[in-house]
């Protein structure tokens, strides 16, 4: 593991950072108060306390989005153990030592994150459509958790990349046992 600080514990979880999320969060805050002033035509005040809530509601999503896994690797029998942020995102952490795991267990960790993930993203677009009218500041950050929850953690994380659920999927897919149903369903 590289080098990562624990932060706290959350549900169980313990939730660790490397620095590289520092810089995240430094940048996301930044890169939207610039894109509010300039586009929406914020006050500075404004824009930077938009920017802050911005980036506090990205990674409350992420934490979400692992929480998602979580609940899903508790009822596979083989649960998380933390979380680890890094840049804008975030690794489950399992138990080293739990062994060889069959690929429907590690399909059933995966999709975790995406479906929580597409369960905020329906919330939040509905909230984004009733505050539509009035407009603002709430109506962007509204906007920007439906876009961010939608983007990043639901469509995103089901790329198939070495480091993200679609990459997990891909990778197990074709070592699923034929005629087993996933827990899910259950």
């Amino acid at each position: 593991m590289k080098r990562s600080f624990k932060i706290g514990d959350l549900l169980g979880l313990e939730i660790r950072t490397r620095p590289s999320a520092l810089l995240a969060a430094i940048l996301i805050w930044a890169i939207f108060s610039l894109v509010c002033i300039r586009i929406f035509k914020w006050k500075p005040k404004t824009a930077a306390a938009g920017g802050f809530l911005a980036m506090v509601i990205h990674f409350f999503s992420e934490g979400w989005h692992q929480l998602g896994h979580s609940q899903m690797a508790e009822q596979t029998g083989y649960p998380m153990h933390g979380m680890e942020f890094w840049g804008p995102l975030a690794t489950s952490l399992y138990p080293e030592n739990e062994g060889m795991l069959s690929a429907d267990v590690h399909i059933q960790r995966a999709l975790g994150g995406p479906i929580f993930s597409l369960a905020l993203t329906m919330i939040t677009g509905a909230i984004a459509l009733a505050l539509r009218p009035l407009g603002g500041p709430a109506l962007v950050l509204a906007f920007f958790t439906f876009l961010d929850n939608m983007l990043v953690f639901t469509v995103g994380a089901l790329f198939p990349l070495s480091f993200n659920d679609g990459g997990t999927l891909l990778h197990w897919w074709g070592h699923r046992q034929r005629g087993q149903r996933f827990l899910i369903l259950n």
